[in-house]
């Protein structure tokens, strides 16, 4: 079967979809399956292998997790401009492989922090790097397969982020039994594994992607740098480089703040700039609701990612967690949300096409502000359920990740496609970035709010008590971005969407599609 979509290439499709969308579904399964294991059991391998208290935990686990979210901005921007995506996903699976095989091999005796912990630091870093390279890249090429105004789009996402969380759902179970049951090293192991499959996958798939992802300006990356090298082993050398640079970032959360707030700055100010000086009205417009939807990432991850740190100490701790005679590992509870995700997933897939349809769909920020409000009104299904004494029993941690996904849901796939589509061409990688980059900042946070339920003495009553102040700071928000989505929608000029991407005035790197056989869509010409 073959899809032809007016402008765009002519592509083999399966089930609606072009073929490249299921093998990118795979890679990012795998990638998934590695980073979402390895989560489920940091926050307790800090804590019960190297002895770490619940707050430098809470420190590393936020400085990391942040980190990981960072390096995508300039991982795309290296693919904008020199490396194109489909390299840049190549490289960063490579690094994330490394990584999570070096920390099964530098496991070292319970409680030593000297030289184990620097290597399990050294370790995280790899995954850093390689997830800068891969995370926001990956999602440019689903993008990249679809017209803007492709109505097959937002489908597309929430068919790839059944990937991401099928991913989820399996790693967390097995890197959690693993990790927890027979040794750590044997569940960092198996992460790395999953990531090799996915390389393994992209390498012998690679020609489904029909063209998409090369890089921009043929003949950039084999041109000598400065120092006589390529620029392609240019790039290389330097993710080198920031392999080492993280390493030692890992360890200072204060100073990962600092730079967290410098990157926000730079970047957020240098897409203004451009889109007032560069863009005309409408596509300036777009940029300016992208940064809208942006702004709200921090509040959202920080509370979603609660998950992975006082979460998973809270279950661990403070949770039944027996089920039908088996005492389940908390980091197995991992794995709640993303089952969720893909039950839920094609619903609200089929929902928002039926509604889009009938010129329903709500806006994205509409659905913003919706996924804020679940997202609040989750922890207090939580609370309410919580026993004055004794232990919590698990269906109510199971009930938060019921809310947390639906909201969810009305959040990361929406924004995956809005940054993709409200962008020009020229600057995609980039607001993908800077959408990272505001999931770096919510995940920062994240760790800032799990300290606050730790400490000396910290029982459930404080962890409770937290959850409760940020849930309803988070549904007021939500009723906020509810009322002026109207507003924010009208910048999106949802009408016109279909028109050419406009070329960035004054931009040297910036090449006509036609010029290098590219129709105006910058699909492949047939």
């Amino acid at each position: 079967m073959v899809d032809g979509v007016a402008g765009a290439s002519v592509r083999p499709t399966w089930l609606g979809h072009p073929r490249g969308l299921f093998l990118l579904f795979f890679v990012e399964l795998w990638e998934r399956f590695s980073f979402y294991g390895m989560r489920a059991i940091l926050v307790l391998y800090l804590t019960k292998h190297f002895l770490l208290a619940e707050q430098p935990a809470y420190a590393i686990y936020g400085a990391y997790t942040s980190m990981v979210y960072i390096t995508p901005i300039l991982g795309g921007l290296l693919a904008d401009r020199l490396l194109g995506a489909r390299k840049a996903v190549l490289a960063g699976g490579i690094f994330i492989t490394i990584g999570h095989l070096l920390i099964a091999v530098v496991e070292g005796p319970q409680g030593q922090q000297g030289s184990a912990l620097l290597g399990f630091y050294l370790a995280l870093a790899f995954v850093i790097v390689g997830t800068g390279f891969l995370k926001g890249n990956i999602s440019v090429l689903v993008g990249a397969l679809y017209p803007r105004d492709d109505i097959r789009r937002d489908g597309a996402f929430s068919i790839f982020y059944m990937g991401i969380n099928t991913g989820a759902f399996v790693g967390p179970i097995i890197v959690g039994i693993l990790g927890e049951t027979v040794g750590w090293g044997w569940g960092f192991g198996a992460a790395g594994i999953g990531m090799a499959l996915g390389l393994v996958a992209f390498l012998s798939f690679r020609r489904e992607l029909a063209g998409v992802g090369e890089p921009p300006v043929a003949g950039a990356l084999r041109r000598r740098s400065p120092i006589g090298i390529s620029n392609e082993w240019l790039i290389y050398v330097g993710a080198i480089l920031a392999v080492f640079a993280s390493w030692y970032l890992v360890g200072q959360q204060g100073l990962v703040g600092l730079l967290l707030i410098a990157a926000a700055v730079v970047t957020v100010g240098g897409i203004i700039v451009t889109a007032v000086t560069k863009l005309p009205r409408q596509e300036r417009d777009r940029l300016f609701a992208a940064l809208f939807l942006i702004m709200l990432c921090p509040l959202f991850w920080a509370l979603f990612e609660q998950t992975g740190s006082s979460l998973t100490l809270y279950t661990d701790q403070a949770v039944d967690r027996t089920i039908l005679g088996f005492a389940i590992p908390a980091s197995v509870f991992q794995s709640v949300n993303p089952a969720f995700i893909i039950t839920l997933a094609p619903v609200f897939g089929a929902i928002w096409v039926k509604l889009g349809r009938r010129k329903l769909e709500p806006s994205a920020p509409f659905k913003f502000g919706i996924g804020l409000i679940l997202v609040g009104a989750g922890f207090f299904a939580l609370i309410l359920g919580a026993p004055s004494q004794g232990l919590t029993p698990a269906i109510f941690v199971i009930l938060l990740y019921l809310f947390h996904s639906a909201a969810e849901l009305c959040f990361s796939p929406i924004g995956l496609s809005s940054m993709t589509r409200l962008s020009v061409k020229s600057m995609t990688g980039l607001m993908m970035g800077t959408w990272f980059l505001a999931t770096a900042a919510g995940n920062f946070i994240a760790g800032l709010i799990a300290q606050a339920t730790g400490g000396e003495g910290a029982g459930a009553e404080q962890v409770l008590e937290v959850y409760a102040r940020i849930g309803w700071f988070a549904i007021g928000v939500g009723v906020v971005v509810l009322a002026v989505a109207p507003f924010v929608a009208k910048l999106m000029h949802l009408d016109t969407l279909g028109d050419s991407d406009h070329v960035l005035a004054g931009d040297p790197l910036n090449v006509e599609p036609a010029s290098v056989g590219l129709d105006t869509r910058g699909e492949r010409k047939p």
